[in-house]
C-alpha cells in the first residue's frame, strides 16, 4: 500500500531486529502504555518467526517504510469484529528521527484507505494516551474524532473513531447524499 510518504507492507523476519530493539526501548514502550520487553532476543525471534507462520484472522500488522525502504515503524489493525464491522488500529514510528516529519499520518491515512477500501468494517477505533498530544494530532489530521475516554492498568486513554461514512464524505466520495 502506497502513501505519500510511506509504503505499508506485510512484516517479514528481517523486520525483528528493529521491532525488537523498538520494544525494548523505554521512550517508546512509554508512547504505548506498554511493559518494556524482557526477552532475550533469541527468544524474541522464536516467538516472532512463530508468529508470521500462524497469522491470526482477527489481526493485520504492516511494517512501514519510508518511499527509499528504510524500515520505520508498524501499523497495525485488530480485534477485527466482523459482526459489528469494527477493529482497532495501532502504529509505532520507532526511529524517533522521523517524528514530527507526516510519516506517521502519512501511515494511518494509507491505513485506514485499505481498511475501508477492501474490508467491509465500518468503524476503526483507537486509544492513546491523554497526554500524547502529538499521537492526538495525528489522528485528527487523519479524520479521527475523540468518543470518550478510558482508564486502564493505571493509564488515562483518549478514545477516537473514524466511521466509514464520515471517512467517505471526508475524501469525497458521496456525492448528493443527503446527511
Amino acid at each position: 500500500m502506497l502513501g505519500t510518504k510511506v509504503r505499508l507492507r506485510e512484516k517479514k523476519l528481517t523486520d525483528a531486529r528493529n521491532d525488537y530493539r523498538w520494544q525494548t526501548n523505554p521512550e517508546l514502550v512509554r508512547l504505548d502504555a506498554m511493559p518494556l520487553l524482557t526477552s532475550s532476543f533469541p527468544r524474541y525471534l522464536l516467538d516472532y518467526t512463530m508468529a508470521l507462520g500462524n497469522p491470526s484472522p482477527k489481526r493485520r500488522t504492516f511494517a512501514i517504510e519510508t518511499l527509499d525502504g528504510r524500515h520505520i515503524g508498524n501499523c497495525v489493525y485488530y480485534s477485527i469484529d466482523r459482526e459489528k464491522e469494527e477493529a482497532e488500529l495501532g502504529i509505532m514510528i520507532g526511529e524517533r528521527d522521523c517524528w514530527d516529519r507526516g510519516y506517521g499520518t502519512d501511515a494511518v491515512d494509507t491505513l485506514v484507505d485499505y481498511i475501508f477500501t477492501e474490508t467491509g468494517l465500518q468503524r476503526i477505533y483507537l486509544k492513546t494516551l491523554d497526554w500524547n498530544g502529538r499521537a492526538q494530532r495525528c489522528f485528527v489530521k487523519s479524520d479521527f474524532i475523540p468518543c470518550g475516554e478510558m482508564v486502564k492498568n493505571g493509564h488515562r486513554f483518549v478514545l477516537m473513531e473514524v466511521r466509514r461514512e464520515q471517512w467517505q464524505k471526508e475524501q469525497g466520495q458521496i456525492k448528493g447524499a443527503d446527511f
